[in-house]
């Protein structure tokens, strides 16, 4: 069996890098969070999440219309451009059609976001599938070896809280009552 002073010193030694990575997802998870909580598609989300659409499934022109509207409206901007995907959102007061277009050789090029109702051209920005702190906080920002190594420091960090725990548990009191039964 391995002593406790054995234990401790590996936590001790283990734990100030593992403390690092530990560091840099606690800080990327609290900036995804923030972003997405105060978010303007959370917002939108929250403002349309009671509303109740007025397309219908019996008119599919509801639907496939604004879409229409939408693509007539992009091609004035860049025709030819591949679609990569379009996003339907019809409730609410300003329902939109965005849409994301690829470059002609590959890759994501510019998101555009068009009203529904008139056709009208809103926004137009440079898109990436996913956030550069989504593929930094994954690891993915680092290639498939920063996804590997994600994947390494989470298991370090689960069995770091085991061991942790198991160090606890053998150095607990064994007189001792009430909550500190429970913590050191």
């Amino acid at each position: 069996m391995i002593s406790s002073a054995t234990w401790r010193r590996w936590h001790r030694w283990v734990g100030v890098p593992a403390a690092l990575f530990l560091l840099f997802a606690s800080s990327t998870g609290l900036v995804l969070a923030f972003t997405e909580f105060f978010g303007a598609d959370e917002a939108l989300r929250e403002a349309t999440r009671d509303l109740v659409s007025t397309a219908r499934v019996s008119a599919p022109a509801s639907v496939t219309d604004p879409v229409a509207r939408a693509l007539a409206t992009i091609a004035a901007q860049a025709a030819g451009a591949p679609i990569d995907k379009v996003i339907v959102q019809l409730k609410g007061n300003a329902p939109t059609v965005t849409v994301f277009t690829g470059k002609p050789t590959g890759g994501e090029d510019r998101k555009f976001v068009v009203n529904a109702s008139t056709g009208a051209l809103l926004t137009v920005q440079d898109y990436v599938d996913k956030p550069f702190i989504n593929r930094l906080h994954s690891g993915e920002a680092f290639g498939d070896g920063g996804l590997v190594g994600a994947m390494f420091w989470a298991l370090a960090l689960i069995a770091l809280t085991v061991t942790g725990i198991a160090v606890m548990w053998r150095m607990r009191r064994k007189n001792v009552t009430g909550w500190r039964r429970y913590f050191f």
